[in-house]
């Protein structure tokens, strides 16, 4: 039990002393970033979902009146 003591111990003392935190304007550089390329990647996503929702749509359209 001891050593997960010193375990637990160790470890505040590394994430207080030992660590360097990013400065909070940082923090907000990267937020906008990853705010940005999750909208974009989202519109992507979006974008190729319909295109294909589209072409599946057509070519079993196609395949209904070929066959009527």
């Amino acid at each position: 039990m001891s050593s997960f003591v010193d375990f637990i111990k160790g470890s505040y003392n590394e994430f207080r002393h030992k660590v360097e935190w990013p400065k909070w304007s940082d923090l907000q550089s990267s937020t906008i970033v990853v705010t940005i390329a999750t909208v974009i990647l989202a519109l992507f996503t979006f974008g190729v979902d319909e295109l294909f929702s589209k072409a599946i749509s057509n070519i079993i359209g196609m395949l209904i009146n070929m066959f009527n």
